[in-house]
This record gives structure tokens, sequence and C-alpha cells, in this order.
């Protein structure tokens, strides 16, 4: 629309300035015919043209290249066993690489689909729109293309963005520094990082909805990077199962609605995931939230944060971090249940009233749906997710690296003095 904008703004000006030439005495005006004779097209015209037809283009960008190759052939089947719609596009990027799975024509390259309908769960038929020998997928400028290249051919009013692979939100590796992010390409050995995500969304122009079908994503360092770019943002706090989205129960109520808003889309896409691990007994969480809510929750987190260290109520504080509910990478907490088990301690009226408030701005405010199931047996025993409550945090119990320092949340909160003061 920018580009449109200044294209009309061109057109009036040129025009203008040939009208000068123009007799306007003669009778009435037609301003069609006279941008006819200047051999111009009427604004209308561009117009009609930049008004898409479809609601929805939901873009997945898929890098299989890796141990998860059988599951992004999978998911992509679940795809076509509902195809594009009339009122939207499903547009997949499928990178495939040697040494995971040979099924399907055990192809290796890039291959670009607009996804359409068929019966074959075990073989994808719908047609390549583009190939691509070599594409790193773990190239954050990659990802942009995608994007562009989707939203150029396949316009539509509104966007949703999955980017689909291994994710690791924010981990503190000292061997690896920059291992934390999604999207891990085994052939290049690159990864988009937490920063390049959020860089990712800013020069495709944002989205919609954003998702990542991915692994502990759903963390305030990485959705603050994110938060100018998408008006809603879909993950998980823990590891997702290798099957991740089942697309065809994601694609399904679109496919009957077609014209549904993007929060109906979050929250659909978080029913979805969800509902169908439940009926496997499978453990999971999923949620999404509001990135208008993000500055509101910085102010929250920070007042908690400050509430804590001017009482010097440090041990209340390290005995919550550590029966905070955590996931994969214990170092990560969930936000809300931390805060609860410090305001259940606290003997201080006022870290009890931060702390409340920050539980009620995360309920009311910032997380719009959470959904988590419970499972009986994990490699551990029993998986219990019920003090999960949408968004995570980083609260390692001792010193952060000193790359935390480049995320955004780190430099707009005051959540990395807390961690400090916490060690």
């Amino acid at each position: 629309m920018k580009r449109l904008a200044i294209a009309v703004l061109a057109l009036t000006v040129s025009a203008q300035a040939a009208f000068a030439g123009v007799n306007f005495d003669g009778g009435k005006f037609d301003l069609k015919a006279e941008i006819a004779k200047l051999d111009v097209s009427a604004p209308e015209a561009a117009v009609s043209k930049a008004r898409p037809d479809k609601e929805w283009t939901i873009m997945v960008f898929i890098n299989a290249k890796n141990n998860l190759e059988k599951y992004g052939l999978k998911d992509m089947n679940e795809m076509e066993m509902i195809g594009s719609g009339d009122k939207y596009n499903v547009v997949v990027e499928l990178a495939r690489i040697e040494g995971f799975d040979s099924s399907d024509g055990d192809w290796k390259t890039s291959r670009r689909y607009l996804v359409q309908k068929d019966a074959d769960v075990s073989k994808v038929t719908s047609p390549i729109v583009e190939e691509l020998p070599k594409a790193d997928m773990g190239d954050y400028k990659h990802l942009v293309e995608f994007v562009n290249w989707s939203k150029a051919k396949y316009p539509a009013r509104k966007y949703m963005l999955i980017v689909w692979n291994h994710g690791a939100g924010w981990i503190k590796v000292p061997l690896r520094k920059a291992a934390r992010g999604i999207s891990y390409d085994d052939e290049t050995g690159n990864h988009i990082t937490t920063v390049q995500l959020g860089q990712a969304l800013k020069e495709m122009g944002g989205v919609d909805v954003y998702g990542s079908d991915a692994c502990l994503m759903q963390m305030a360092e990485v959705v603050y990077e994110l938060k100018d770019h998408a008006t809603y943002i879909v993950g998980s706090e823990e590891t997702e199962p290798g099957d991740g989205y089942t697309y065809d129960t994601l694609l399904g109520p679109l496919f009957a609605k077609q014209n549904m808003g993007p929060a109906e889309l979050a929250k659909l896409a978080v029913d979805a995931y969800s509902d169908h691990y439940q009926k496997l007994g499978q453990a999971s969480t999923q949620s999404y939230l509001r990135t208008s809510q993000l500055a509101g929750y910085l102010d929250a987190s920070n007042a908690f944060a400050y509430a804590v260290t001017q009482a010097g109520d440090k041990e209340t504080a390290r005995a919550a971090m550590e029966a905070a509910q955590s996931y994969a990478y214990p170092e990560n907490k969930d936000v809300y249940h931390f805060a609860q088990l410090v305001a259940a301690s606290t003997r201080n009226a006022d870290v009890k009233a931060k702390a409340e408030a920050l539980m009620t701005f995360i309920k009311t405010k910032l997380i719009a749906h959470n959904r988590t199931n419970n499972s009986e047996g994990g490699w551990w025993g029993p998986e219990l997710y019920d003090n999960s409550h949408g968004i995570a945090a980083y609260l390692p119990g001792g010193a952060a690296p000193a790359h935390y320092a480049d995320l955004q949340w780190a430099k707009y909160s005051n959540w990395d003095e807390f961690i400090d003061w916490l060690k």
C-alpha cells in the first residue's frame, strides 16, 4: 500500500503538470478522458489491482534439512488434506537434504508450492511453483525472500507466517554462543537467531499472525523481538512433539469460514494443536499473545523485579525460581508461576502487590488464549503443565551470558539486572 500511495501521488503531480496545457473552458471536464489523452492509466485501475481477492495467505517455512525431515513431509500431506481455498492461499517452502528420509522421491532441493487438495497422504502432489537447488534455510534473509515472494505472488488482505523446525528460545550454551533461535539447517550449519528473527519480520513488512512450529519459543526474550512486526504470536513454552502442528485441523476451520480475523486464526492454531495432543494423551503447551500488550508487560515485570530487589527479598525469589514451572531447558521459567510463588511466600506488601499485578496482567491482558495438556508418563515420569500460563522467561540462577544483552528485552527491561541480582 505504501508503494501504491507513492505511485498515485506521483501520478497526481505529473497529471497536474500536464494539465497546464489542457483546456478546461470547453465545457464539461472528463478526468478519465483527459488522462487517456495523456496516455496515463487512471489511478483507480491501479487501486483495483492492488486489492487482493484473498482474505489470507498462510506461509509455512518448512526447514526439513535435519532429523525432522519425515515430519515435514507428513505436515505437507496434512495441508493437502484441505488445500487452498477460494479466499485463502497456503504457500509452502519445503527443503530437504540427504541422510534422514528417502520417501516421496528423496529429492534434495528446496521447493515452493501453492498447496492443493489431494487424497494421497503419502505423496506430495501440489504443483511445484519454484524449485531452488540450494537454499540456506538457516539464513534469515532467505526467510525474508520467501515471504516477500509469497506476498507478491499470492497477495491477500491478511498474512500468517509459520516457521517450522527446531527451536531453542533462549538458552545459554557456552561453546555455541549463538545456539538459540530457530530453523537449524544441518547442511549449512546456520540457523536464525532470536535477534535475526525479529529483523526478518521487520524486513518482510510484518504479518498479522506469527507462529513458531518449533520448541520453546514462547518466551519474553523472543516475543519482544517480534512485537512491532506481528499482531499476534503463537508458540509453545515447552518442547513440541515431533509431529508439531496438525495442519489439517488448523486449515479445516479456516476453509469452512475463510474470512476469519487474525485473533480467531491465532486461537484456532492454539486449539488445533492442543486438541490433537489431548486426544493422543501427550503433554503439550501452546498459547497466543497480544503484542500490543508487551509494553505493559514490560512495565509490570519491571515493577515486580524492582519491588523484589528493593525489599531485598532474594531468599524468597530464589526459592520461587527453583520451584517455578520449568521446561526442557530448566532455566526457562513460567513467569506467572514464578510471581505466584513469590506472592505466596513474601512478607513484603509491595512485593506481593507487584507480583499479583504482574499475574493479573499476564492473565487478562498479555495472554489471549493458553492451553496445556498433561501426560502420565514422559521420559522422567508424569509431565504436568498446570502451572504453565503462556509466557516464559530466562532465569538461570547464575550470570546471563554476555550476548543476552543483544536482545531488545534485555535492552529495554530490567530483567537482565534482575538475573544478575538473583545469582
